[in-house]
């Protein structure tokens, strides 16, 4: 034990001590969220953000009436490339809204149902129709389906998660495929978004969402080696353009997905340490995705680093949450429009 007789070093020595239980706490709940090193097969993108070339490229958003899609498809117009969009949800209002904000831009939309053969074949005839080449085309679409035990998830609202998470995603990344294998000369990329369950750690609440994240690495993995080595047994695919598949993991971000039947407790942690908006997401990958990716790997807005950073500046500095307050609610900005979640609209 140790004596200490000046009343200033012992304060020293207990702010010290807070300070390191702090870092501890902070680099243990880091640990448990990021799960074994070895989880995720794909390599990490390690992509510094850098602007687009001037060349106008066509892109494909599924899922993008609202949330991370919507800033996806306003952050790729604002660099001057064309987007197609499509949703369940009705595009007049997020359509009329990114032709305001980029009256020089060309953006188009359709309505898609991901998990139906013919809506998504229908989709891809719609984006080469209207952008001609697709350089890009991101699975965005998803659903979780609210948060309860499996018990008490109605049938038919497990066969809407499995059908568009994962049946949405396989149907989406055919069709891209097949378009982007005939385009002559042309690398085509096709990112399929994960999410919280991609590593393997439980997601009591979302076990069907958990469930259908996971398998996505190792669909992009088959993908890759599919492209890259062929089939055994088969002739290898000839292709006029190149292809390649990554998975994309945007993180936690405040979205009717995350909010909706959350907690005081959830808001407050870990949505008020490691939760961000949809225009910061997309600011951040929208330069990632543009950049050169090699073929199967994953790019993240959440990587370790900044996880511990924020870690840091949460426990260690005591840093306060923009969007949550100490009660686990979140702060309405004025001027800003709120739905009943606390979902800020983008439009």
């Amino acid at each position: 034990m140790t004596t200490v007789n000046n009343p200033k070093d012992a304060r020293k020595i207990n702010i010290s001590s807070k300070v390191t239980m702090r870092l501890t706490a902070a680099l243990l709940c880091a640990a448990l969220l990021l799960g074994p090193a070895d989880s995720f097969t794909s390599p990490t993108a390690k992509i510094p953000n850098r602007a687009s070339t001037a060349l106008d490229l066509g892109v494909v958003i599924t899922g993008g009436a609202n949330g991370v899609g919507y800033a996806y498809a306003d952050e790729f117009l604002s660099r001057g490339h064309s987007v197609v969009i499509c949703d369940v949800a009705d595009l007049e209002a997020p359509l009329s809204s990114l032709k305001a904000k980029h009256p020089n831009g060309e953006v188009y939309g359709t309505k898609c149902d991901v998990s139906s053969a013919s809506d998504v074949e229908s989709l891809g005839s719609f984006a080469v129709s209207n952008l001609g080449t697709i350089h890009h085309w991101i699975n965005n679409a998803g659903v979780n389906g609210g948060r309860r035990s499996l018990m008490d998830v109605p049938p038919s609202q497990v066969e809407l998660v499995v059908k568009v998470n994962l049946l949405g995603i396989l149907l989406c990344t055919q069709t891209a495929m097949k378009i982007m294998s005939s385009q002559p000369s042309v690398t085509g990329h096709i990112y399929n978004t994960v999410g919280s369950g991609v590593k393997g750690g439980g997601t009591p609440g979302y076990a069907c969402y958990g469930a259908t994240k996971r398998g996505l690495p190792q669909l992009t993995d088959s993908l890759r080696k599919e492209i890259e080595e062929g089939v055994q047994g088969y002739p290898k695919k000839e292709m006029k353009g190149e292809v390649k598949v990554h998975s994309l993991s945007p993180g936690m971000v405040f979205t009717k997905l995350l909010l909706e039947d959350s907690t005081k407790e959830l808001r407050k942690f870990p949505f008020g340490v490691l939760a961000a908006q949809p225009e910061e997401v997309a600011s951040d990958l929208v330069p990632k995705i543009l950049s050169s990716n090699p073929n199967g790997n994953s790019i993240e807005f959440l990587g370790t680093d900044k996880i511990l950073r924020k870690f840091f500046e949460r426990f260690v500095l005591q840093k306060k949450s923009e969007y949550i307050d100490d009660e686990g609610n979140v702060i309405r900005f004025p001027g800003e429009e709120y739905n009943e979640d606390g979902v800020r609209a983008l439009y």
